[in-house]
């Protein structure tokens, strides 16, 4: 069993199916290090190739995967994207892990109603959420 990144759902996500579409077959049972899991309008094949890219952190939040499980929900799906190869995961995880805390400082800003410092929310976070991290949906 893979362990998966949840992506906060209010950070803007876009799956993108590379040219290759598909991962061969018989790999495709076992296909991961682990990887993330994030909210889609639609749901993929397993062993769709996909470039994950995170729009507010411009072109260094990108990262390849492979579809390892698409799962419906109300209203979008929920997809799992596998990653092949130790850099695509830690590339993936530190990316994650800015949004954790994009989406966390987003959080403290709506409770305090003030706007708080990438910086000083960043420390913030690491000192309260680093040692848990990463937070895992387990599919």
């Amino acid at each position: 069993m893979h362990q998966f990144l949840l992506h906060p759902c209010d950070l803007p996500v876009e799956l993108l199916v590379r040219k290759q579409t598909c991962f061969p077959r018989q790999s495709v049972h076992n296909i991961s290090l682990g990887g993330v899991a994030c909210s889609w309008t639609r749901g993929f094949r397993r062993g769709t190739l996909i470039e994950v890219r995170i729009p507010l952190f411009g072109d260094a939040a990108r990262y390849p995967g492979v579809v390892a499980w698409s799962h419906k929900q109300t209203g979008d799906y929920l997809v799992g994207i596998g990653f092949v190869d130790e850099d695509s995961m830690f590339r993936a995880r530190m990316v994650e892990q800015v949004c954790q805390i994009e989406h966390y400082r987003r959080k403290r800003e709506r409770e305090l109603g003030t706007s708080l410092s990438t910086d000083s929310t960043a420390l913030e976070w690491i000192s309260r959420n680093a040692a848990d991290f990463p937070l895992f949906c387990t599919i």
